[in-house]
């Protein structure tokens, strides 16, 4: 009979400790594994990065509302292509292909009334050279867009790029990879304000306009404030990618 007792204390513990190592989380929780996957900076052969978790002096760590309003306002000043057809597709592509790091961001139909939801319908896509704005309704991009952020040569740099990719993926299947969220990175340095916006204002010295963030995107023609402020979040993007790596908050690693 003790030896019974033992045995089933044994097992037991067993199963214990093997609930340990295995933590139990909700099921469904889809926001967390994404975040976990763009938090996990790029797994490239060529572009890693890892984080650097010891900040350099002097690093920002927040931007008063007072600071953020004296900025400079700045634009996207470079070109800006409107992809509505196949062969705007396959330029925009041709120029992606060739870069290692893309400013990614997307726009959608503001929603008004209570149960209201809309999906994306503007992807932007900065470059070295040229910002695209995909229009989801004009043109069938989701092949491309697969390909893009399943490419692991091409690191997809975006703000929020978790909440974008779990809304692309309602619409066309996707698996990305090489992706990677500056906000995620701002925060792992204590920095609390991880917004497009303010990261701008904090790491770049610039501020972004945002009166366009509540028009009709899926309009069939957007107009020139809707281009320039849609180009402008992608851009920013990317260069906070650049201003990150500069100030040694992400480790190029050379394999």
């Amino acid at each position: 009979m003790k030896r019974l007792f033992r045995t089933c204390i044994k097992t037991l513990r067993l199963v214990l400790d093997r609930a340990r190592l295995r933590p139990v989380r909700p099921a469904g929780d889809v926001a967390t594994d994404m975040a976990a996957d763009v938090s996990t900076e790029v797994k490239t052969r060529a572009d890693r990065l890892d984080p650097v978790r010891a900040p350099p002096p002097g690093l920002p760590h927040e931007i008063s509302r007072e600071e953020l309003a004296n900025l400079p306002i700045r634009r996207y000043q470079g070109e800006v292509q409107l992809v509505a057809t196949p062969e705007d597709l396959a330029r925009a592509m041709a120029d992606i292909r060739q870069e290692s790091v893309v400013g990614f961001d997307t726009e959608t139909r503001p929603a008004f009334n209570k149960g209201e939801h809309h999906l994306p319908c503007l992807v932007q896509i900065a470059t070295a050279r040229a910002v695209y704005l995909f229009q989801l309704q004009r043109l069938d991009c989701a092949e491309a867009l697969a390909e893009l952020l399943a490419d692991p040569g091409i690191v997809k740099v975006g703000v929020a790029l978790a909440h974008d990719l779990r809304q692309l993926e309602l619409l066309f299947p996707l698996a990305p990879i090489a992706v990677l969220d500056p906000g995620i990175v701002a925060r792992r340095h204590g920095i609390k304000q991880t917004g497009l916006r303010n990261l701008a204002g904090m790491f770049l010295g610039f501020r972004i306009a945002k009166g366009m963030r509540t028009s009709n995107w899926a309009a069939p023609n957007l107009s020139a404030a809707q281009i320039g402020y849609a180009a402008t979040d992608a851009w920013a993007c990317r260069e906070l990618y650049l201003r990150l790596l500069e100030l040694g908050l992400l480790r190029r690693a050379v394999d």
